[in-house]
């Protein structure tokens, strides 16, 4: 399973870098990112209940390590949750957790899975492609931090049709080549 663990990993830095941090979608994710103080946690479960506990380990973890050794953790889901519609569900459930393990304004949740669809949104539409990632993922994010890095960029609220826009905007090939995943190419 270590190279199956270590492929995930590297398919999943590569996005991060070409998509995140390439196209600009997240202006605060370049510094933790250049800094190696992103967590990639690879999940190997293939149910719900041990992926429910091992989402709430990543935040108890998170609890006990300060931001300057990891700021933020990517915890991805390779070998369950394909149905983003099972995802949501799962989110739902992980956004419950904030509340009742007293991490609401704490961590904030933040989602991708490779079929990723907004509300109101098609499925095929571009704007998707801002949330489409190689695998399932819960992003936990430090609250404090996340407020921190607001006090530095203008205009945050624009982001999320910036990023529309950003993706809307490109062509096929470098669709292909930025998410391969969505399309069966290999890089």
């Amino acid at each position: 399973m270590v190279v199956v663990m270590n492929q995930v990993k590297k398919e999943v830095f590569v996005w991060l870098n070409s998509v995140v941090i390439g196209l600009n979608l997240c202006p605060f994710s370049a510094r933790p990112t250049n800094e190696n103080r992103v967590r990639f946690q690879v999940s190997q479960s293939i149910n719900e209940e041990d992926l429910s506990a091992e989402l709430i380990h990543e935040m108890e973890l998170l609890d006990k390590t300060p931001a300057a050794v990891i700021e933020t953790t990517l915890f991805i889901i390779p070998n369950s949750l394909q149905d983003f519609f099972d995802y949501t569900q799962f989110l739902n459930w992980a956004q419950a957790q904030l509340k009742r393990h007293g991490w609401f304004g704490v961590y904030q949740l933040a989602s991708f899975h490779p079929n990723y669809c907004f509300a109101g949104a098609e499925v095929e539409d571009d704007e998707n492609l801002t949330n489409r990632a190689p695998y399932p993922i819960v992003h936990i994010i430090r609250e404090e931090s996340l407020e921190k890095a607001l006090e530095y960029y203008e205009d945050v609220e624009e982001i999320p049709e910036r990023n529309k826009a950003r993706v809307e905007g490109l062509t096929e090939e470098q669709k292909l080549k930025l998410f391969p995943y969505l399309f069966n190419v290999k890089k």
